[in-house]
């Protein structure tokens, strides 16, 4: 990854990491549980929501190896699922919203960008223009990135606890229980490339059709 592009893909990620992390404790807030806001997370702030690996050090070392796409985490919001008004509905809501809060992102950017290709803001000097397409153009697959991994459903992913909530409760610590080996089942598929393999064709696919590349 060339300097001028990271310069653009690190705030674009740190943008698409904590937006992901403050939809999940503004949906847990509107579904009965302000554990987020008596933590202090339910804000815009990013400072709080940053983890000196996932937000920081693992995007500095893929930016160092010229890694072609940026990946990182937020720290995860505290949320207890116990004061749900529901406890199933809940639970779906709140998994669901950071992968939703990343669909949105890329959408609005890819909007963004195919309006500045088409030349709307052309009362903009390029100055302003090409570091804007370039964000907004990183920004489009760093949420989809996100977006996808996230909706895999191994444990602890968000995907799985969406669908653990059409189970009964009576089988979600199973789901629990699975988490640590599900940790180690996505960190193999990541290291050997599957997960890579499975994911980014569609990625790819999407993100420029998005930006109307296709």
């Amino acid at each position: 990854m060339d300097p001028q592009t990271a310069v653009v893909a690190l705030p674009a990620l740190m943008m698409a990491v904590i937006l992901h992390e403050y939809a999940h404790g503004w949906v847990a807030y509107k579904m009965g549980d302000p554990t987020a806001k008596e933590f202090g997370r339910l804000t815009l702030n990013p400072i709080p929501h940053i983890d000196l690996l996932g937000t920081i050090i693992l995007p500095g070392m893929l930016m160092l190896i010229g890694s072609p796409i940026l990946f990182g985490w937020a720290k995860p919001v505290p949320i207890n699922p116990l004061r749900f008004r529901d406890l199933r509905v809940g639970t779906f809501f709140v998994s669901i919203a950071g992968i939703v809060m990343n669909v949105w992102l890329a959408l609005v950017f890819a909007f963004l960008y195919r309006t500045i290709r088409e030349g709307y803001l052309n009362f903009l000097s390029d100055a302003i223009l090409i570091p804007l397409a370039l964000f907004s153009a990183n920004a489009v697959l760093i949420n989809l990135v996100l977006a996808f991994f996230n909706a895999i459903p191994i444990p602890p992913l968000d995907g799985s606890r969406a669908v653990m909530s059409f189970f009964s409760v009576r089988y979600w610590e199973l789901f629990y229980r699975f988490e640590m080996y599900g940790f180690l089942i996505i960190t193999l598929l990541l290291f050997t490339g599957i997960l890579g393999r499975v994911i980014f064709p569609p990625i790819l696919f999407l993100w420029k059709y998005l930006l109307g590349r296709l």
